[in-house]
């Protein structure tokens, strides 16, 4: 009995080099969610809706105060939108932590200036307003673009299940344009807060008619076209804007 008892031990006893997984709920984490940001930068999307009639005096307003705004934090970017939506302006804003943030809109609130000299004045401007909150895609970063020009917004829609299910096709679609030399990536993000599975790709073009023009060109080209077919299979809806830059844009 006893000699039987040991092989049994033997038998189902585990290797003296084999490691157990610290916490099998880390594992099932990761195969879930896909790689993870490992810094706590943000980013938060916000689109004014103006009214038509009052949209050359919002960006007037915007051009003569922002200063106070931009005291307070970072901004990555100021655009007014060309091309896919009327009567809208999209600011990107760099936060380093969500405490940051609260500071921030705390400060701005009792800021007299910024409250009387802009606030006032823009509220009665605008029919409405949304906000977003996106991390970098963890395989990207931020790249400046070389001169001035133009910017299109690409909004992904994915579907359900997050970037353990479609994160390598869209990283594949993304890169392939981008190593090919057709676009210049500023950055790509991946919501937080706001509609969920949706990606945001911010490109730089020279002018519209470039962007016409390399579009055309990667059309064409069968390593673009193999690895943007493989993450439409994921896709449930896009939406493009082209993005024409404000003079106090930092990214120009």
């Amino acid at each position: 009995m006893l000699s039987i008892r040991n092989v049994l031990r033997n038998t189902f006893s585990l290797p003296k080099n084999f490691k157990l997984i610290p916490n099998v709920n880390e594992l099932w984490a990761s195969i879930s969610t896909g790689p993870q940001q490992q810094h706590g930068t943000f980013y938060e999307f916000r689109t004014y809706n103006i009214k038509p009639e009052k949209n050359a005096a919002f960006l007037k307003l915007m051009e003569e105060k922002f200063h106070l705004r931009t005291a307070q934090s970072e901004p990555l970017g100021c655009w007014s939108i060309e091309y896919g939506a009327l009567n809208q302006v999209l600011h990107i804003w760099k936060y380093d932590s969500y405490a940051q943030r609260a500071r921030v809109r705390a400060a701005l609130a009792q800021d007299p200036q910024w409250m009387e000299e802009y606030i006032s004045k823009a509220l009665p401007m605008l029919t409405s307003q949304h906000s977003e909150v996106a991390y970098l895609v963890p395989w990207c970063s931020i790249r400046r673009p070389p001169k001035e020009g133009v910017y299109e917004l690409a909004a992904f829609h994915m579907k359900p299940g997050g970037p353990a299910v479609w994160g390598r096709a869209f990283q594949a679609a993304v890169s392939t344009h981008a190593k090919a030399g057709y676009s210049h990536l500023v950055g790509a993000f991946h919501s937080e807060f706001g509609p969920l599975n949706r990606v945001h790709v911010l490109w730089w073009y020279e002018s519209p008619d470039r962007r016409a023009e390399i579009r055309h060109m990667a059309h064409g080209d069968a390593r673009v076209v193999a690895a943007v077919r493989e993450s439409v299979a994921y896709l449930k809806s896009q939406k493009n804007m082209l993005l024409l830059p404000t003079p106090y844009s930092p990214l120009q």
